[in-house]
């Protein structure tokens, strides 16, 4: 069979995009994985796949594939990029839209200037709802936030836990330039506190309106950018009293903009979502 895709990227994250609702789309985890990989297949961090809603009040559903096969909850760079394809391509002459997704809806909406703000939701803070096993661990507290002592590689790591529909663990580095992103990502990843893996996120802190960020994401690897990444550090950094809202984050392929009111409240993610370019490939 073949496949129209198109190829999309939201500050360097980027993304094969499927129609799924002029397209018949039935792949394995095996075909994602091969159309994924950046020198057998396409290329991509993830494939955004855009379907009919399953539930009423909502226009689309949104599922998302990491580059190794798995589907996952939530990616909102992708959303971006969601948005910006479903207009481009004529399926919704609405500039804000409803989207199902697996960990629920959310609302992206295209700004006058071409930008994207997506209505992420409001996080969620109890260590159960990522799930993080935090069974006969003593939480260090700081503002809000209790920060959770992580071994890896013979040190303790402590990290703050977030959900954004998706699970993340942030740790404050000096420089990310120089943290290791390639030697702890993985082990945080995997790290067995986490059943359902989790993201594992650097953030420094060059300002209270301003951080870099690197994230190894679960089941892709280290990103040029994470959406929810950038949206869990904010929160993260605001629960520790280290940042205000809105936050500029410097990902190594990009800018974005976090807002969050506080505790209760939704978190605003802006940036750009790009198309570059448009294929059709055998399957």
């Amino acid at each position: 069979m073949k496949l129209k895709f198109t190829k999309m990227h939201g500050a360097g994250n980027d993304f094969i995009v499927v129609d799924a609702i002029n397209q018949d789309v039935s792949l394995s985890t095996e075909q994602w994985r091969r159309l994924a990989d950046r020198r057998f297949g396409i290329g991509a961090d993830q494939i955004l796949i855009v379907e009919r809603p399953s539930e009423p009040g909502v226009d689309f559903r949104y599922r998302i594939f990491n580059n190794d096969g798995s589907e996952v909850e939530q990616c909102g760079n992708g959303s971006r990029a969601f948005v910006r394809f479903v207009v481009d391509k004529g399926l919704s002459r609405e500039r804000s839209i409803r989207v199902q997704t697996m960990s629920g809806i959310i609302n992206p909406r295209m700004e006058e200037d071409g930008s994207i703000t997506v209505d992420m939701g409001a996080p969620r803070l109890e260590p159960s709802e990522l799930p993080f096993d935090a069974a006969g661990l003593a939480g260090w507290a700081e503002g809000e936030d209790t920060l959770w002592p992580l071994p890896v590689q013979g040190k303790t790591v402590f990290v703050s836990v977030v959900s954004m529909g998706n699970p993340h663990a942030v740790q404050v580095v000096d420089d990310v330039d120089s943290a290791p992103v390639a030697q702890t990502g993985p082990l945080i990843e995997t790290h067995p506190r986490f059943p359902k893996r989790v993201n594992a996120g650097y953030m420094q802190v060059l300002d209270r309106h301003h951080i870099r960020l690197r994230v190894f994401e679960r089941g892709a690897g280290e990103t040029l950018a994470c959406g929810t990444g950038a949206c869990a550090a904010v929160v993260a950094g605001i629960r520790r009293g280290l940042l205000d809202s809105p936050v500029r984050v410097s990902a190594r392929g990009g800018e974005l903009s976090i807002a969050w009111a506080g505790p209760g409240q939704p978190v605003y993610l802006s940036g750009p979502a790009v198309t570059v370019f448009e294929g059709e490939v055998e399957i």
